[in-house]
């Protein structure tokens, strides 16, 4: 019997939609405090977990751009780095994200990368601003093949997205990332 509720308990846990508490970081590139519910406004915002020194992450770094672009004026994204190794300090990071004209927030309590359950670099969050409150729809790897964009056959993000600018119902759906794991403190 203990077994028939603990399956029941995580199948519908499974399916809810987790909402994430409002945050202030500092942009590295403005040193200006940045906060989730400034972009209560936005259609949604995709918070991604990133670092400067992460193979997966220099590879996402063309396709970031393009979804950065692509969505723009509709969707907000937010950089965040929680590491605390030396070469992801605050100085380092200033000078890595520049071109893609985002907010690149330092998470070095990892305070919010707790908050999110966040594991891997990068791993991806979409999130709705529904009355005053972030709700996850999606969160997970940005695609099927973190090496090779040509290759991509499922952009899990894009679709996420999509499908919420859409005003189409979508599902909490977590797809497992790929990527470097943030040490924890």
């Amino acid at each position: 019997m203990k077994n028939v509720i603990f399956f029941l308990c995580v199948s519908i846990s499974a399916h809810a939609q987790p909402e994430i508490q409002n945050f202030s970081l500092t942009n590295v590139a403005t040193n200006k405090p940045v906060s989730l519910d400034q972009f209560t406004g936005m259609a949604g915002v995709v918070v991604l977990f990133t670092a400067n020194e992460c193979p997966y992450d220099n590879y996402y770094k063309d396709r970031m751009k393009l979804l950065i672009d692509s969505y723009a004026g509709k969707i907000q994204v937010l950089l965040i780095n929680s590491y605390d190794e030396p070469h992801e300090s605050p100085e380092k990071m200033a000078i890595h994200y520049v071109n893609l004209n985002v907010p690149y927030l330092a998470d070095k309590d990892q305070s919010v990368m707790e908050n999110f359950g966040a594991r891997k670099s990068p791993e991806a969050f979409l999130l709705k601003p529904t009355n005053g409150k972030f709700i996850v729809l999606y969160s997970g790897a940005i695609d099927d093949n973190p090496q090779v964009a040509t290759d991509t056959k499922q952009n899990y993000l894009r679709y996420a997205i999509d499908k919420l600018l859409a005003n189409q119902k979508t599902d909490y759906v977590n797809n497992r990332a790929m990527g470097c794991t943030i040490r924890r403190k």
